[in-house]
């Protein structure tokens, strides 16, 4: 009897433990966008974070193709990769807010490795760029990460009103949300001057991705609270004395 018992709450805590690695794996394994500002027409930097390679193999480059509505970007560097941008040039001019007009615009920015990234360590990419004035858009920059050995194409979108994991390999994305009285030339300035600081905030910060990772975050909170109370059954359980 005691053995019987013994032995589910080895499997409570099996079981657990593997639900909470699967909230770790859900939490971190997307390439994710994380803003230092999401307000309509206010400036920020929007981090870009690569966790892992494909499949175990070194992440040799990293493609950010910048959404439609954005015309241009600025790269920060970053000391372990190099930097490109592609170019997409219109067949008739567009106009701008302003009443000026442009003739090409930039497409998508790509980083290459100057070392390829292990599969076990993480980087970031930092884009200095323009909210557009489009209030409760959600943006998405689709980024292909290219590997010694295959790529993965964070592309997907899901559907309206589903989180992005509800798809296999969700694109990075920020939810552009009303004006404030800081939006414009302003902010851009304070952002400017505060440089690796609000890199940094943007680097810990989990909350730009439009909230896409709160489910993986619960689950794992569930999974720790079962995994404290089976160790407690247990505990309870070897303690008991064997019937005779």
């Amino acid at each position: 009897m005691r053995f019987s018992r013994t032995f589910k709450s080895t499997l409570v805590l099996g079981a657990t433990a593997g639900l909470m690695a699967l909230g770790l794996g859900a939490a971190s394994a997307h390439v994710e966008a994380t803003p230092t500002e999401t307000a309509a027409g206010s400036y920020s930097l929007v981090t870009f974070s690569v966790g892992h390679g494909c499949k175990g193999s070194p992440t040799t480059s990293v493609k950010i193709t910048l959404p439609e509505e954005l015309n241009s970007v600025t790269p920060t560097v970053n000391p372990n990769w190099t930097i490109s941008e592609s170019t997409e040039k219109f067949t008739t001019p567009k106009t701008l807010a302003d009443g000026s007009k442009i003739t090409a615009r930039t497409s998508a920015v790509t980083y290459t490795a100057k070392t390829p990234l292990d599969p076990h360590q993480r980087d970031t990419f930092t884009l200095s760029l323009q909210v557009p004035n489009t209030a409760g858009k959600t943006l998405y920059f689709p980024a292909l990460q290219t590997c010694e050995k295959g790529a993965t194409d964070w592309k997907d979108v899901p559907a309206a009103g589903a989180s992005a994991d509800s798809v296999a390999n969700p694109a990075p994305s920020l939810t552009v949300t009303a004006a404030t009285a800081a939006s414009g030339h302003g902010a851009h300035g304070a952002t400017a001057d505060s440089g690796s600081s609000d890199t940094a905030s943007a680097d810990n910060g989990s909350a730009g991705n439009d909230g896409a990772a709160w489910p993986a975050w619960l689950g794992l909170g569930a999974g720790l609270a079962g995994l404290v109370l089976g160790g407690v059954a247990f505990l309870r359980t070897s303690r008991r004395p064997s019937a005779k």
